[in-house]
């Protein structure tokens, strides 16, 4: 009988099966890596970072010849008033036949678009009504009338002078010519002191976007590869011109501001007490960039000498600032030399800071150097050494 075949031992195999759980294991865990990598990054960037216009915004009151030229340029708007006057006109004559010569002027009345008086915020005063133009108006309601009487008369010389001594007066939205910069990028070297222990390698690096609507301004301070303090302003921009929405400051942990247009007062997240609202009012960051514009739109309204009075919204309160408007200067920073205007304010209350800014005029009056000093002594001096005109997608004309 043959001899009974051995027992068949199982070879070895390979765990294929683990394998292809192992795989698919790792392909899920790097998918999961991909989904939840933008939020591991940092903060999502500004909605305004793909959609931003470059051009500058040029807001103030349309020219009255102006309005005459643009009625008969488009083809499509000529025969619409044609026809309008034949109507207006036949049935008001009918009971008056010598009503014909009075009646053309009321349809060109409607074209005039009269200023808004309410958006009273900001005067350009001779400097020895600096001290009255810091103190709230003690006028009352006068203020408000005179204004809106001088500014609507337009006769004489001194029609066109804002009023001193009233710090939220004059007509911004009628009179007050802006001249919004374009998105731009400005990065700044930076000497700073805290203590008795000045900081050398501070650098701060300003972004600017606008897309003809909305803005979106940062401001950030590095130190050693980190940030130590940061502002950010988000708003809108409207007839007068720069329009917060929020503001916040970051040292340790964040504090905002919120501006409430619809009820007109400001709330601060730290939980102090809301104060009103005044139009054209600027937060610590968006001011800079509003004198700018001030300055770009009209610079002979603002000669040496004169005083803007702006209400300034800070993390817990808010103040009217004063700034000095002083003579042309040349300053050479790290980015080159330029001319510039330089616009100071000066403490008034023992914890005040005094700001001093330096605005070049060939670059749009944007700043080349900012410069604030505190009372204790510590102070930080940002001086322009590099200007990034960002190119943006949908560039659109100015408004105007």
């Amino acid at each position: 009988m043959p001899a009974p075949a051995a027992p068949a031992v199982d070879e070895p195999r390979p765990p294929w099966g683990r394998l292809a759980l192992l795989t698919l294991a790792v392909l899920l865990l790097h998918l999961l890596l991909l989904v939840l990598a933008p939020s591991a990054i940092g903060p999502q960037p500004s909605p305004l970072a793909t959609k931003f216009i470059t051009r500058t915004i040029v807001i103030g009151p349309p020219p009255v010849a102006e309005v005459p030229a643009q009625a008969p340029s488009p083809p499509a708007a000529a025969p619409a008033p044609r026809p309008a006057p034949p109507r207006a006109v036949r049935p008001r004559p009918a009971p008056h036949p010598a009503a014909p010569a009075t009646q053309p002027p009321p349809p060109q009345t409607l074209v005039e678009a009269a200023p808004d008086t309410s958006s009273q915020d900001l005067i350009a005063q001779p400097a020895d009504a600096a001290a009255e133009a810091a103190q709230p108006p003690a006028s009352g309601t006068s203020a408000p009338a005179n204004a809106a009487a001088s500014a609507g008369s337009g006769s004489g010389s001194g029609s066109a002078e804002p009023t001193p001594g009233q710090p939220a007066s004059g007509n911004i939205a009628g009179a007050v010519p802006l001249r919004i910069p374009g998105s731009v990028r400005l990065r700044f070297a930076a000497t700073a002191q805290q203590g008795a222990s000045p900081m050398q390698g501070v650098f701060g690096d300003l972004v600017w976007l606008q897309d003809g609507q909305h803005y979106d301004a940062r401001l950030a301070l590095n130190f050693l590869f980190r940030t130590v303090r940061s502002q950010h302003s988000t708003g809108a921009i409207g007839p007068t011109g720069i329009e917060p929405a929020r503001f916040s400051d970051t040292r340790r942990t964040e504090v905002a501001s919120h501006f409430v247009r619809d009820q007109g007062v400001v709330i601060f997240s730290t939980n102090a007490p809301s104060v009103p609202l005044l139009a054209g009012a600027q937060d610590r960051l968006s001011i800079v960039m509003q004198l700018g514009a001030l300055l770009a739109g009209d610079p002979a309204r603002y000669p040496p000498g004169m005083v803007i009075a702006v209400q300034t919204v800070g993390p817990r309160d808010a103040e009217i600032w004063t700034f000095n408007v002083g003579e042309e200067e040349r300053l050479a920073v790290p980015a080159g030399e330029f001319a510039a205007r330089k616009l100071t304010r000066n403490p008034r209350l023992p914890f005040d800071d005094k700001i001093e800014l330096w605005l070049a005029p060939e670059l749009g009056y944007l700043p080349v150097r900012i410069r604030q000093t505190q009372e204790n002594g510590d102070f930080a001096d940002l001086q322009l050494r590099q200007m990034l005109p960002l190119q943006g997608g949908n560039e659109a004309e100015p408004n105007k």
